[in-house]
């Protein structure tokens, strides 16, 4: 697995667009209707990377099989939200369940689409939701903060240094500011995630603008980055319309419509990568004849502990791992050349993974 993601915004901003493209589905409906999702729709789609082609061919593999992106397409919040306005109360609850948070905002103008605040700005629009989500956050830590008052009296270590981090951040809070933007040292943001805010998840902009401007943007959407610059977030412009249509097409046909948009790629490519930069993955691969397969840790990670995202007794009775850097599997047509070139590497329990590693996993169970 990839990484799982959360769209979420106002009503008819794009969302259920965007989550029948990425998916390639009609399971979320389409309509220009608040409240038209009913239940998060989740879907899995394929993570696209040119280099696990490559490898596949000289590696002659039968099989060629992509990591995986979940994504779950969240119902319009609306002001009020936080206190169960519209659905908000459920899908409050279903934005916790994510790793990260896709936050679409409308950036173009069409008459017959309609607006639940009355006209499009996407920056009062991305304040609306964060004040909903920072609301109902605040009014998490209030409730648990009475269980850990608790717990102190009862001498529980770990409840006094929650409660104190709990104390520190609710004045910020209160007066404006989401999880994600507390200045927090690693400890207390890794203390920080215990309490599962909403807004301390990873945050990505997506902004949705018109055919015409899918490849350079617009007025609106020019605003809404920058505004997601100051704040320290990701951004990137997609047009929701273009990526349903490229979801029915293939091969050269889908090259053509690209190269007659001035696009060298779909939106989807750029909001993956952007969201693997927002959680701090990376990609390496297994290459085999059975299969060549892409698989997904994160940055840091030892040798053992991308070989638990395989298997967990890989993990376990890990004892080496032969490598082989992307660059130099390639230059050397695959991997006996690697190892004739002394590209071959055997790392050990410490190796932290580079992006693009080619492992076999030697273990022992």
């Amino acid at each position: 697995m990839g990484f799982n993601c959360g769209i979420v915004g106002l009503p008819n901003v794009g969302k259920s667009t965007l989550f029948n493209a990425l998916t390639n589905t009609a399971a979320a409906a389409a309509a220009n209707y608040p409240f038209c999702t009913i239940e998060p729709n989740v879907g899995r789609l394929p993570v696209p990377d040119p280099r696990l082609d490559v490898l596949a061919k000289l590696g002659k593999s039968a099989k060629v099989i992509p990591t995986q992106l979940e994504i779950k397409d969240i119902a319009g919040l609306v002001r009020g939200a936080s206190k169960g306005e519209g659905l908000g109360n459920k899908f409050l609850g279903a934005i916790r369940e994510v790793d990260a948070v896709l936050h679409v905002l409308r950036c173009f103008e069409d008459d017959d689409v309609t607006h639940v605040e009355g006209g499009v700005d996407p920056l009062r629009d991305a304040e609306l939701i964060e004040t909903e989500l920072l609301l109902a956050d605040i009014e998490s830590l209030e409730r648990q903060k009475e269980s850990l008052i608790k717990r102190v009296r009862g001498q529980d270590k770990e409840a006094k240094a929650r409660l104190e981090l709990l104390e520190r951040v609710l004045g910020p809070m209160q007066d404006g500011t989401p999880a994600r933007r507390l200045a927090l040292s690693a400890d207390e943001r890794g203390l920080l995630k215990g309490f599962n805010l909403l807004t301390d998840k990873p945050l990505l902009y997506v902004l949705n603008v018109e055919e015409a401007s899918a490849a350079t943007g617009n007025a609106l959407s020019a605003k809404a980055a920058a505004m997601a610059e100051v704040q320290g977030a990701r951004s990137v412009v997609v047009a929701a319309a273009i990526e349903a249509e490229l979801s029915g097409l293939e091969g050269e046909e889908r090259a053509e419509y690209l190269a007659s948009l001035g696009l060298d790629e779909p939106g989807l490519n750029r909001v993956i990568r952007e969201g693997y930069g927002l959680l701090g993955l990376l990609t390496f691969f297994t290459v085999g004849p059975k299969e060549a397969r892409a698989w997904t840790t994160h940055q840091g990670a030892t040798a053992p502990e991308a070989a638990g995202e395989i298997h967990t007794d890989f993990q376990k009775g890990f004892i080496a791992a032969e490598t082989v850097a992307y660059a130099d599997y390639v230059a050397c047509g695959g991997e006996q050349g690697a190892k004739e070139a002394g590209k071959l590497r055997l790392e050990g329990r410490d190796y932290v993974v580079k992006d693009g590693d080619v492992f076999h996993f030697r273990f022992n169970v």
